[in-house]
């Protein structure tokens, strides 16, 4: 299948990396210096795996594609969705952060909901790390089901672990609860995400995924408390040495997604009724950080 990854960063690449290890012809549009270097010498996927691919690599998306896979950061998402206006038969989101499908749904025909577990890592160009092997979910963004992702979970099913699901808003919501417990308090603290397994940060990344879970019923979706918070942890313990992706964002002192997670939290809170103090200090104290910084 002609797969087109748009947002050839960490994720990207792994996705990319393994979907054209399958055997799919792929082509990934990310940024140089990392697409000079695949163009060089390849793509080579090390950590869990250790293979090398060629993927097409370029700077600007082809004119056609069976499938794109957007993996840019939420804020780069309308950017992304104008530039692959024509290009594919059926888009599948795998950002972070809420609203990503809303917003690619406004400029392409059939997009699908995802979401992914797999850890991801670029430690130069031309090289991406997979930290740890996951899951990819992915279904239509509304729920139910779609032949256009039957077929994309085909695909992905030749290359990593992928499940198609039919109730992507529940899922879309947990993930958020991930991202709010992990992402947040890691960048702030500094630390790994084994670290919100116990000690001090465990009861901010569980208030963090409740107050997503109390968010989400108020919008109609069904997220038990505790089906947030057990997320949360399992996540957690499962990428225990995993640098979170805001993680990596301060470190390099890069924008971070804030707006789209604990932000996207505590700005619809109040139109809900909901109070949401953990996440709306966690956005606080991330967009404090983006100011000084310049990066807002």
């Amino acid at each position: 299948m002609d797969v087109l990854v748009f947002g050839a960063g960490s994720l990207g690449s792994l996705v990319g990396g393994l979907l054209a290890r399958a055997g799919h012809d792929v082509t990934l549009v990310g940024r140089d210096p990392h697409v000079a270097a695949i163009r060089g010498a390849g793509l080579h996927v090390g950590g869990e795996f250790d293979f090398t691919v060629h993927p097409t690599a370029r700077t600007t998306a082809p004119e056609h594609a069976d499938i794109a896979v957007v993996t840019v950061k939420a804020f780069d998402t309308e950017t992304a969705a104008r530039a692959l206006e024509g290009v594919p038969d059926v888009t599948l989101s795998l950002g972070n952060g809420m609203g990503n499908e809303a917003t690619l749904a406004e400029h392409l025909d059939t997009v699908l909901a995802g979401t992914c577990t797999y850890g991801a890592l670029r430690p130069e160009p031309g090289v991406v790390h997979c930290t740890g092997v996951g899951e990819v979910v992915l279904g239509p963004r509304d729920g139910g089901e779609s032949e256009a992702a039957d077929r994309v979970g085909r695909a992905f099913a030749d290359a990593m672990v992928t499940t198609v699901a039919d109730d992507m808003p529940r899922r879309l919501w947990e993930k958020l609860a991930v991202n709010a417990g992990i992402n947040a308090p890691t960048a702030l603290a500094r630390v790994e995400n084994g670290a919100l397994v116990e000690g001090p940060g465990n009861e901010v990344a569980r208030a963090a995924g409740r107050e997503v879970a109390a968010l989400a019923r108020a919008e109609g979706v069904d997220l038990p408390d505790e089906a947030a918070v057990d997320a949360v942890v399992r996540v957690a313990e499962a990428t225990a040495a995993n640098h979170s992706s805001m993680l990596q964002d301060v470190a390099a002192e890069r924008r971070t997604e804030v707006d789209a997670i604990t932000g996207y939290v505590a700005d619809l809170a109040p139109e809900r009724g909901v109070e949401t103090p953990v996440n709306a200090t966690l956005a606080s104290l991330l967009r404090a950080w983006e100011r000084e910084r310049g990066l807002r």
